[in-house]
């Protein structure tokens, strides 16, 4: 059964603003020459990575409001210049809306099992809110209305 990871997206305010800054990472990163697949630095290594690699993913809290996912295709584990050891999570460059959840805030990241994660927010599935602009779920989930 796969494990997730839960994270805030500090900085970017809409799945459309992180996937440009991704977009942004991976053009810098072609350009010089190293791998263009979209990831995140960290300090700690998840000790349960052998869970989530793979069939795993990251759940982004966007603005107070879990927002969408990313899977996680890698962990790899560093040591810095700085001669700290870090964790790089890299990720699939696809980033997936999900059924919008109110979510407060939290330092780093945790785990979150696969029975407590949202759906993916697909059409077929989803109906309306699929098609609900991104604004318009975080407003009605901070209403307690979604």
């Amino acid at each position: 059964m796969p494990l997730h990871l839960i994270k805030l997206c500090v900085g970017p305010g809409t799945i459309e603003d992180l996937s440009a800054r991704q977009e942004r990472h991976r053009s810098e990163a072609l350009r010089s020459g190293t791998d263009p697949a979209p990831f995140h630095t960290t300090r700690m290594i998840p000790k349960r990575h052998a869970e989530i690699v793979g069939s795993g993913s990251i759940y982004w809290v966007i603005k107070g409001t879990l927002s969408c996912r990313q899977a996680i295709t890698a962990i790899e584990p560093f040591t810095g210049s700085d001669g700290i050891a870090r964790c790089r999570l890299v990720f699939d460059a696809r980033l997936v809306p999900v059924s919008p959840r109110s979510y407060r805030p939290f330092q780093g990241w945790r785990y979150l099992s696969p029975k407590d994660a949202p759906g993916d927010l697909d059409a077929a599935r989803s109906g309306d809110l699929a098609e609900m602009p991104e604004a318009l779920r975080r407003e009605l989930v901070s209403l307690g209305l979604l």
